[in-house]
């Protein structure tokens, strides 16, 4: 008979084990999430400060900023949309400051409608937030050759395309021309990972009593 139930007993104290891990590591999510989203809200509330001269990714990210200059003209489009308004793009502006500098400015979204006409907005001051985004990973297509559109914002690449430094502003107020400004917040970040893990836990308490009833059914056939 115990040798009949050695191997559903295994499958069962595996599977336990395998689902109460996956569970244990959405908690551990929960929690990592968690810190990152309190840092990067404390990191937009702080009062706003003229473009450091040196800039450390990790140190200033969501930096709250201001920059006064000018846009080149320079554009890129990155594939985007809006609920209730759908399709369009996301307007990446060159912004030249007055020392030289050249940053990309994340303007925020114009519908598909609207996505061909000129931007006549030069002189300007921005006020956003700093990020040096990586949107796109390996299954991210390239720009699109014909129509240039971007599909995923890239801070390396486009600050290669358009040769300014590799660092974004995002636009936390209206920068002209009838784009509508997508600030940094934590609003559209979601943090369900402990409803995932209250699912794995769930699945593996069913696991085990599906497993204590099959050790059961082959007790009773045994005796």
């Amino acid at each position: 008979m115990l040798r009949r139930m050695i191997f559903p007993l295994f499958l069962g104290v595996a599977g336990c084990a395998v689902l109460i891990g996956l569970g244990i590591w959405q908690v551990s999510r929960m929690y990592e999430k968690r810190a990152q989203l309190e840092a990067m809200t404390a990191g937009i509330s702080e009062p706003a400060v003229p473009v450091p001269a040196n800039l450390q990714p990790e140190k200033d990210r969501f930096r709250p900023v201001t920059a006064t200059g000018r846009f080149t003209g320079e554009t890129l489009y990155v594939l985007s949309g809006k609920p209730m308004i759908g399709a369009g793009v996301q307007v990446i502006s060159v912004l030249q400051m007055a020392d030289g500098r050249r940053l990309l400015v994340d303007r925020g979204f114009l519908p598909d409608d609207e996505k061909h006409k000129d931007l006549l907005v030069t002189d300007v001051t921005v006020q956003g937030n700093l990020m040096w985004p990586r949107d796109s990973n390996a299954y991210t297509p390239p720009p699109d050759a014909k129509t240039g559109l971007w599909f995923a914002r890239d801070a390396q690449a486009m600050a290669a395309a358009l040769h300014t430094e590799p660092t974004f502003i995002v636009a936390r107020t209206t920068t002209g021309d009838g784009i509508e400004a997508m600030p940094v917040d934590t609003s559209s970040i979601p943090n369900d990972h402990w409803g995932y893990a209250i699912t794995w836990f769930s699945l593996a308490a069913v696991w085990a009593v599906m497993t204590a009833a099959l050790v059961w059914r082959i007790r009773r056939r045994t005796v």
